[in-house]
This record gives C-alpha cells, structure tokens and sequence, in this order.
C-alpha cells in the first residue's frame, strides 16, 4: 500500500444488498486493506454525504480515501492501480510461472531467481496465502518467539524480488494449457504468459458450510478472515464454527474486539491442538466452546442475520442462537478450477503429483496446500517450494540437452 493511504482510514460507503459492495469488500480482505464500512441504509448523514458526492445518486460502493480522493463503483483494476499493485508483467515469456504467492510459491521464487531463472509470480490476492492472514506463528522454525503472518509474507516477497522474480497481484488466473513445449497461462484481463514451466502454488480457501442463508450474507454478517472483519464486532458476540486450530486460533484473536467468542465444533471432541484449548479456558467467560452441534441455516431479515439454527446432534434439537456476526473455519479446499482436465486431481480437488512434485501434465508441477496429501503447514510449504523449484531446474536442463 502506497504511503499517503496507509497514514490513515479508508471508508466503505454502502449497503448490505450491493454485489459491487461486496466484491469491493473481498478486494480489501484478500489484500488485508484495512477499512471502515459504513452502510448508509442505517446512517442518514451516510446517506446524505453519498448523495451528495455523486449529485444525487445513491452509487454504492462510494469509497473515500485518506488522501481525499474518492472511487464510486470502482473495478477490481481500479482498486489495484489505487493501491499501487503491479498487475501487468514486463514481458509475455518466462522460464518458469508461479501460480500463488504463498509460502511454497514465494520460497519456489526464491530458488528459480538463485537458479538464474526469469520467474514470474501471479497471484490474485496478497502475499503469503492463507499464512499471510495468520495473527501469529509460532512453530515456524527460527522465529523462537514467532512471526505475524503479515510480516512472514512481506519478507518472502522482499526476498523473491530480491533474486529477480516479477510479481503480480490483484491478477487471477483463469485457465492454463499446453501449446507443444510451452505452457501457456491466461489471466483475468486476457493476457497469455507463456513459460518452459509452471508450478501450481495457488493454495486452498477456506470451506463453506453450504447451508441456506449462507450465501447472501458472506461479507456482510458471515466471515472467512478474522484479522480482515474481526474489528467490525467492538463490544459484540460472535460465533466461531470450526474446533480446528484455525478456529481456536482465529477465536482468539477475536477477543481483541468482541466481548464474547463461541466456537461450536460438529463432532463431539474439538480437534484443536491442547496449547489453543488451554489458551482458549484461560480466556474465562469471554469464551465458550459448544461441541456435537451441527450448524444448519443462517436466518435473515432485511439483509441481515436474524438467527443461527444449530442442531445438537446427541438430541436432535434445534436450537436458535443470535450472534452478531459469524466466523467459518471448518477446512480448505484447493485453488484448481482454473486446471485443465489434463492435471489430474482427486475427488475433492487437490491437484496430485508424482515423483519430483510433477503433474500428470508434463512441464506443471505443484506444491503446498493445493496439492493432494499436503500437510496445510507453512513449513513444510515453503520446503515443498524449494523442491519443486530444484525438479524445475532439472526438468528445464532436459529439456534444453
């Protein structure tokens, strides 16, 4: 983020119904852009200040920003030149393109720049995937007192342009093929990048729960990301679904802001690991943990969340809660839409790989939490990065004897 944006605070004007809005909004979270949301729907002086700035029309998404310019209805494009997002490469042809900018696909950089390989980084969101969003880790070897994940992310980046690879964000994938030697991958604008090879790093997001309401109300009242949405819920009560240590983690960095934190685990025993669980009893009253509850539907009333319906599973009993605000954390699934039916991945879609971390298309390979029997740790991504850059290298030096 540029200087003059980061001294201060970013306003979301808008309204709970608006997909403009909402799809600004994921912009922020993917991009950990802290902002202000205001839904003028429930605020006049909003209302009127929005009028006004767009003589009369009530144009949502209105965005102000600190250095007193304003977007109305702007593109994805348009908020990456805002924030100075490099979103075009240099040149069309690479020895090698990086799809995501996690651990794996950063450190793979790392190694393909030291290799003296033109590497090309494409990524849709910020640095550092799912570790980027991380509040603290802890048992990443040679932080004896643990690293933020946004700091760990904005290291690997310094790092991979340091050894000359190019990154691009705010840029999605959305198709790859082979054209005889080459592989070719095609961006959101249209662009075609060709490269002798690809490594897949594009990662997992995080799963929904697929129940009636959920939907509609992703962004406004249900959440994926903490660290991204957790400050919109100052003095208020939230649920956390998912007893893994990503919700015991997540749980916890919410008590920053909410003055109370349920988490609710589907089977009857959280899986989090015993230091979370201990951390999380220490908290006292602030928060609860519910088990053998199964989350059925997210209620609404104009637009908002009404009520949750939980199920207790030992009874068969629906129950209604009424949170504020909900958090989903109940497991990942892979990145690999864009895949062609040539990479073969499994029933869920993790991308599956043999011998050297190669694909079943020859020239791709994959690495981290997309692929199939990955661990989902940042550690053994970034080991696996490494890897895969070094079976590059090789793979390259046969090609070209």
């Amino acid at each position: 983020m540029s200087d003059n944006l980061s001294a201060g605070t970013i306003i979301v004007y808008g309204t709970s119904w608006c997909s403009d809005c909402k799809r600004a909004k994921q912009f922020f979270g993917e991009h950990r852009i802290q902002y202000v949301w205001v839904d003028i729907e429930h605020d006049s002086d909003a209302m009127a200040y929005v009028e006004e700035v767009n003589k009369g029309l009530r144009s949502v998404p209105t965005i102000v920003f600190p250095d007193g310019s304003i977007l109305v209805e702007p593109s994805n494009a348009q908020l990456a030149e805002k924030f100075g997002l490099q979103t075009r490469a240099q040149r069309t042809f690479y020895d090698v393109i990086i799809v995501g900018a996690g651990p794996a696909g950063l450190t793979a950089a790392v190694y393909a720049g030291r290799e003296g390989l033109e590497t090309l980084v494409i990524e849709k969101g910020a640095l550092g995937g799912q570790a980027g969003s991380a509040q603290m880790m802890e048992n990443f070897p040679g932080f004896d007192e643990g690293i933020s994940g946004d700091e760990f992310a904005r290291r690997l980046g310094i790092q991979a342009r340091r050894f000359g690879a190019e990154i691009l964000q705010a840029t999605e994938v959305k198709s790859l093929r082979r054209d005889g030697r080459y592989i070719c991958v095609t961006v959101s604008d249209g662009t075609e990048y060709t490269a002798q090879a690809v490594l897949i790093a594009s990662g997992a997001r995080y799963r929904r729960l697929n129940v009636p309401g959920e939907d509609k109300l992703i962004g406004s009242r249900v959440h994926f990301c903490a660290v991204c949405d957790g400050a919109f819920y100052k003095g208020k009560e939230v649920l956390v679904i998912g007893g893994g240590n990503s919700g015991f983690q997540e749980g916890l960095f919410l008590t920053r802001f909410a003055r109370k934190v349920t988490i609710v685990e589907f089977e009857p025993q959280v899986k989090a690991s015993r230091i979370l669980q201990k951390k999380v009893a220490e908290k006292g009253e602030m928060m609860q943990v519910i088990t053998n509850h199964a989350v059925k539907e997210f209620r609404q009333r104009d637009s908002q969340l009404e009520a949750v319906i939980v199920e207790d599973r030992a009874t068969g009993a629906l129950e209604e809660w009424h949170p504020d605000g909900v958090f989903v954390f109940i497991g990942l699934s892979p990145n690999s839409a864009f895949l062609p039916p040539e990479v073969e991945r499994d029933r869920f879609g993790f991308v599956t790989t043999g011998p050297g971390f190669m694909t079943t298309l020859p020239g791709v390979f994959a690495a981290g939490d997309v692929r199939q029997a990955s661990t989902k740790q940042a550690a053994v991504a970034v080991g696996e990065g490494a890897a895969a850059a070094l079976m590059i290298r090789e793979y390259l030096a046969a090609q070209s004897s």
